[in-house]
């Protein structure tokens, strides 16, 4: 039986803070991606690559608005946004990846899906829209997107604007999990899951329909490592390791969290729901579900088998 390892990287490895995003950029930082991944292909897992899309997506929703302020072309919902970004940074991901490949000797096919996430649309995530999309707007561009688009407007805690808001309601299943499973068996490296994957729900009759949300990155993946009977689950972040007491005096890195004390440093605020707490929750649930081996780190140090925070069961 083959290893397979899911691994989750966020979109930020693509556009980096203090880039314009532009494309030598975002190739670069891809190449930097794949290069990294190479230490687990070595260890002999076959590898589903999942990626966040957050400043990618927000600048394809920019020239969405530009487009329909300058020239009145409509303006695309928010899977096919989704989908978009999915399409070129999977395109990228090929790419660099292939070339890795040739680089190092290594024969293997790279494929990109375009992968559906079915939601529960009556998730209370629908009712209570959260998770900021696209840039800041001033109070009156707000007040007339609410208005004329029908979108969520919510003011930034830190003062910077307003911002649109969605429904990040939780992942049920993976469309395409069978064939996402079927490629990998194969040997191939398999891209999917881009920016959580598109929202979808299910009709009575079975009919997909899309529905204006996001999916977290690293829940869609946890779910998707455990529909596809993953081994290993990484999620790489910008640190090394997990912290509690982040950014404090008396920070203390972890090499290792079972899965009750992640459940109360979650409870007691420790992870917040903006930078790692989904991702706890995402290792939570692979771990408690049987996943034999799950590690939160950064990318360069993939190449070291004991780095990073491993997460397990007591």
């Amino acid at each position: 039986m083959k290893k397979i390892a899911v691994v989750a990287f966020g979109g930020n490895a693509i556009i980096r803070g203090d880039q314009k995003g532009t494309i030598e950029e975002q190739e670069k930082n891809t190449l930097d991606v794949c290069m990294n991944l190479i230490p687990l292909l070595e260890r002999g897992y076959e590898l589903v690559i999942t990626h966040g899309n957050g400043p990618v997506v927000g600048n394809i929703l920019q020239r969405n608005e530009a487009a329909n302020q300058l020239f009145g072309i409509p303006i695309m919902p928010l899977d096919i946004c989704v989908a978009d970004s999915e399409g070129g940074i999977g395109y990228m991901l090929e790419m660099q990846m292939m070339n890795v490949l040739n680089e190092k000797g290594i024969k293997k096919q790279v494929v990109t899906l375009i992968t559906q996430v079915e939601v529960d649309k009556k998730d209370p995530a629908f009712e209570n829209p959260t998770k900021p999309i696209g840039k800041f707007y001033s109070k009156e561009e707000a007040e007339k997107f609410q208005k004329e688009s029908g979108w969520v407007m919510k003011e930034d805690a830190r003062k910077r604007g307003f911002r649109r808001v969605v429904p990040s309601p939780e992942p049920k299943t993976v469309i395409k999990k069978e064939l996402i499973k079927n490629l990998v068996d194969a040997g191939n490296i398999v891209i999917a899951c881009g920016g959580g994957g598109i929202p979808v729900y299910r009709h009575g009759d079975g009919h997909l329909e899309a529905i204006e949300a996001v999916i977290d990155k690293d829940l869609a993946s946890s779910l998707l490592a455990r529909e596809i009977g993953a081994d290993a689950f990484f999620i790489l972040t910008d640190v090394p390791k997990v912290a509690i007491n982040f950014c404090r005096e008396n920070q203390k890195d972890l090499d290792e969290l079972t899965v009750s004390d992640a459940k109360r440093y979650l409870a007691d605020g420790q992870f917040p729901s903006g930078s790692m707490g989904p991702k706890i929750q995402a290792a939570v649930e692979f771990v408690e579900a049987g996943g034999r081996k799950m590690i939160i780190t950064e990318a360069r140090e993939l190449s070291n088998p004991n780095s990073g925070t491993r997460i397990i069961n007591e």
